[in-house]
């Protein structure tokens, strides 16, 4: 058999569809395909002769080359996902692949490195997770879309809101997603916790004080009400304020004025305020713990979150957006997560909310070395649970919809295929159950069924 001409070779290279080159042993390039031109934005011309990072401009150039790395181990790269800086300076999303090149002999020659565009890819990511995407919270739960369409409504106004929720719900994003969608988006958003500072510490901050008000006030210092003027104030805790510190909350939302320690005269409070709380104000004002008259004021509009045991078709959402946070934050290049630590995930309560399923995936995140994050990677007390709790392993190459159906099924199955008990397990109405169940194909085993 004859072998392939050199222009004939070069014919085949420009016939494919993804970005070919190859380099010599000093990584100079010695061939580029026609897709390479279109992706890098060099011509042939351009780029033949020249060192790969000179035309190839990847993100991991600056730490570990790719095709320089089975250059040296002779071992191939597969998919890897970098950026490339074409040449009109625009940031492309690229996956690559190499392998080394050997004569006859196996002794190295050089290089070959291939790589498609990710951009369509990419963007149909971007356009699928905007879908379920608010300011910066992530859902697709059919109670916080409502919650997203509420505060669309209420930003708009001036009115105090309550947000409620457990820790690690997100109050403090929501609360966020109200200012930046208000009237007053231009001026500051100042937080301030009011369940970590002691009384006469919370007071100075808040309300600010003159000089000469104590022994060490040597000079004014602007409380967070005066930071504030323009924007908002978020309360955080606001259920941990002391009973004298209630009263002085109160005037500033009945009369929008506050004095500072040691002032003469009132100050205008020209802020909006927004309180959050993980406790039941309520029944904190049953038993006397919190003014009636300011739980009134504050409680104008009441946004709350629910849990993440009670939004559990979330997870998956979280686990990406987190990973790709900690992909760009640890320098990896993870992009899955086994079917079995996706069904540990789902299965677990969450008393951490948000913040728990986070430090989770940055954990696994740090001990994966690999593009996809196994069992091993999990903290140990999920690895013990599902030891105690004999979880199930499921198949490897399972879609996101057969997952879905696979671990319905299998909570259906621990409720002997009670509707009710299951959805009240997971957090759904028992409606929202049966038209999964339908969409799914999902029905009880026949009772003459061995397996059943």
């Amino acid at each position: 058999m004859k072998p392939i001409a050199p222009d004939q070779t070069q014919i085949i290279l420009d016939s494919i569809a993804e970005g070919v080159f190859t380099v010599d042993r000093e990584r100079r390039i010695t061939s580029f395909n026609r897709a390479a031109e279109t992706i890098t934005g060099f011509t042939r011309a351009q780029a033949v002769g020249r060192y790969c990072w000179e035309v190839f401009r990847a993100s991991i150039c600056e730490q570990r080359c790719a095709l320089e790395a089975t250059m040296e181990t002779g071992a191939p790269m597969v998919d890897q996902s970098v950026t490339i800086i074409n040449a009109a300076g625009e940031r492309v999303p690229v996956s690559i692949s190499t392998s080394p090149l050997l004569d006859k002999d196996g002794r190295p020659l050089g290089g070959v490195e291939t790589f498609r565009d990710l951009s369509d890819v990419e963007s149909l990511r971007k356009q699928v997770s905007s879908r379920f995407t608010f300011q910066d919270i992530i859902s697709k739960n059919a109670h916080m879309q409502h919650l997203f369409d509420t505060v669309e409504l209420v930003a708009d106004s001036d009115a105090t809101v309550l947000v409620t929720g457990e820790s690690g719900t997100g109050k403090e994003l929501l609360a966020r997603a109200i200012h930046h969608r208000s009237p007053r988006r231009e001026g500051p958003l100042i937080t301030v916790n009011c369940g970590a500072l002691p009384d006469s510490l919370l007071e100075s901050e808040l309300f600010g004080y003159k000089a000469g008000a104590f022994t060490d006030a040597k000079k004014d210092k602007p409380g967070r009400l005066a930071r504030a003027r323009g924007g908002t104030l978020l309360l955080d805790e606001i259920g941990d304020i002391s009973p004298m510190l209630q009263v002085r909350l109160l005037r500033v939302l009945q009369d929008k004025t506050y004095e500072p320690l040691g002032a003469t005269a009132p100050e205008a409070a020209d802020v909006r305020i927004i309180a959050a709380t993980h406790q039941d104000l309520a029944a904190l004002v049953s038993t006397g713990r919190f003014r009636e008259d300011l739980y009134y004021r504050i409680n104008v509009v009441k946004l709350t979150l629910p849990p993440l045991r009670r939004r559990k078709e979330d997870i998956p959402l979280l686990v990406e957006h987190f990973l790709r946070k900690y992909n760009q934050l640890n320098r990896r290049d993870i992009r899955e997560v086994a079917p079995e630590v996706m069904a540990v995930l789902m299965a677990h309560d969450y008393p951490g909310n948000i913040r728990e399923l986070e430090n989770i995936v940055e954990h696994a995140s740090i001990l994966c070395r690999g593009s996809r994050i196994e069992h091993a990677h999990l903290p140990e007390h999920l690895r013990a649970h599902q030891r105690a709790g004999e979880a199930c392993r499921l198949p490897d190459d399972l879609s996101l919809e057969e997952l879905e159906r696979e671990l319905l099924a299998q909570a259906l199955g621990r409720h002997n295929w009670n509707r009710k008990a299951t959805a009240a397990q997971l957090g759904i109405h028992p409606s929202t159950l049966w038209r999964r169940m339908r969409r799914l194909k999902l029905a009880p085993p026949r009772r003459d069924d061995p397996s059943a």
